[in-house]
């Protein structure tokens, strides 16, 4: 998913010029004249998406000094790139006292421009892993932290809303590598259980011979080996929540003092005398089908019902493909930060084949992918040869490696038009935007552009690749001209 980046500057020919810039780069571009319009922008329901502004330091009524200060308010994190036609120390200075992250003096050539924002949108990616990985130590992870718009993601969603406003105990089923820890953890982190102790157990990793012990605890003595007393990951827990991953995989012995913990939230230690009460929450997950479980008996049909009581199921990836451009622009993003790496992102007819592959391995397989891809990648979009894995996909799909589309490539220096109005006419018949009016005057710039991605739309069947190929721009800004003209996109059959 592109970026979006806020321009904000009372010279309309330096916003378009740096929309230009921004736009060739594949960044969604918005615009403000005024210091007031930005922050009237950036208050409203569009202005969540912005990632990135970058703010003329002079300007009529509200200067960029003032809408910095405005910013601290209510957008602290939001990156703000300072353009400025006095370079003096001590306006740079004031900038960066203020908040920006990076200046540089008008004009600037489009490299120096996108090096600064990307350079920005890393640290701020870099900033949010470190708050990312602090609230999961904290226990306090929230529903925002699950990347994905699709419907079957949000009803997921939903329900484990739902669920976390109570005490009630869940089930999370999902095939292996969808996520079921990252959505217990936001359960938990939007309960009021929050920043409590949050305890995962991997069921399937502990030997059948231990599973008491660890689970439960034991006394001094207990067994060959106790050299100590230790009190298991249920009192581990207490007064937070419990996550047992792969619950299946208990054996039937430890499945008995489970369901006895369910039932009276108390624990029998090995060796004890006497029983432990405790206040743990209980989310458990797996990747296998219990009921069928049930019915071959390696599962207890009595603790069966008892986890089962609000079940969230997580689709797999490949019931959501409109979710993966997300999750891949996020890895990507995050391994840029840990790698010190500068990928732009993926080619258009690359995120094609992505999307169609089935991922069995689900976000965890779609996850090391894309770290191996940006490890592998010289240029700056990831190409068909850095996924050696899926090389027979990519020549299936006919993709070949190369160097970047005209739609991914970075911005170049802007060029001398081929022509100019007044020989416009003498085009052959039969192209089909014409440039003049019946009158002989020039149209809109707007009428000619949505012409001409309409007969592009018509010309190549719908096939929105294709198009963003031939009209030399990215797809995310394809499809919003698309939807800004109000164009209808067919396919023939």
């Amino acid at each position: 998913m592109a970026k979006t980046v806020l321009i904000v500057d009372d010279d309309p020919t330096q916003r378009r010029l740096m929309q230009a810039v921004c736009e060739r780069a594949g960044y969604h571009v918005c615009q403000a004249e005024n210091g007031q319009k930005a922050i009237d922008f950036m208050r409203s329901d569009s202005g969540r998406g912005v990632s990135v502004m970058m703010l003329d330091l002079h300007m009529p009524e509200m200067d960029g000094l003032e809408v910095l200060e405005t910013l601290r308010g209510f957008a602290p994190d939001l990156p703000v790139i300072v353009l400025t036609a006095q370079g003096g120390v001590e306006t740079v200075v004031k900038a960066m006292q203020a908040g920006a992250a990076d200046f540089f003096v008008k004009p600037a050539s489009p490299e120096r421009v996108i090096v600064s924002i990307n350079n920005v949108l890393n640290v701020t990616t870099l900033k949010g892993e470190v708050s990312r990985l602090k609230r999961k130590a904290e226990n306090s992870m929230a529903f925002s932290d699950v990347i994905g718009e699709s419907d079957a993601l949000k009803r997921c969603i939903r329900m484990g809303e739902r669920a976390a406003a109570s005490n009630i105990p869940i089930l999370i089923t999902g095939e292996s590598g969808t996520g079921k820890e990252m959505m217990a953890r936001a359960i938990e982190g939007s309960s009021d259980r929050a920043g409590k102790p949050f305890v995962t157990v991997n069921c399937g990793a502990i030997p059948d011979n231990l599973v008491e012990s660890i689970l439960f605890g034991h006394e001094k003595g207990a067994f060959t080996g106790a050299v100590g007393k230790h009190a298991g990951k249920f009192q581990e827990a207490n007064g937070g929540t419990i996550f047992l991953d792969e619950v299946g995989e208990l054996p039937l012995e430890a499945q008995v003092k489970l369901l006895r913990v369910l039932q009276e939230g108390e624990v029998d230690p090995v060796g004890a005398k006497k029983t432990v009460k405790i206040d743990v929450r209980v989310i458990s997950a797996t990747n296998r089908n219990l009921a069928e479980e049930v019915k071959n008996g390696t599962f207890r049909e009595d603790l069966y019902y008892r986890l089962n009581v609000f079940p969230v199921e997580i689709p797999p990836l490949r019931q959501r493909r409109e979710d993966i451009p997300a999750l891949i622009d996020h890895f990507i993003a995050r391994y840029n930060a840990e790698e010190g790496r500068d990928v732009q992102g993926v080619r258009h007819e690359v995120m094609d084949v992505l999307q169609a592959q089935d991922w069995p391995g689900n976000i965890r397989q779609l996850e090391n992918t894309i770290f191996r891809a940006v490890v592998l990648c010289e240029d700056a979009w990831l190409s068909a040869s850095d996924f050696p894995l899926l090389q027979d996909a990519f020549e299936a799909a006919g993709v070949e490696s190369g160097p970047p589309l005209a739609a991914d490539a970075p911005p170049q220096a802007p060029e001398a038009p081929a022509a100019t109005a007044r020989n416009a006419p003498e085009a052959e018949e039969e192209d089909r935007v014409s440039v003049l009016d019946r009158e002989g005057h020039l149209r809109s710039l707007y009428d000619i552009e949505r012409d001409l991605i309409a007969m592009a739309i018509e010309m190549y069947n719908g096939q929105m690749s294709e198009v963003a190929r031939r009209l030399g721009i990215g797809r995310s800004t394809l499809y919003r001209k698309v939807q800004e003209q109000g164009l209808e996109v067919r396919r023939a059959s």
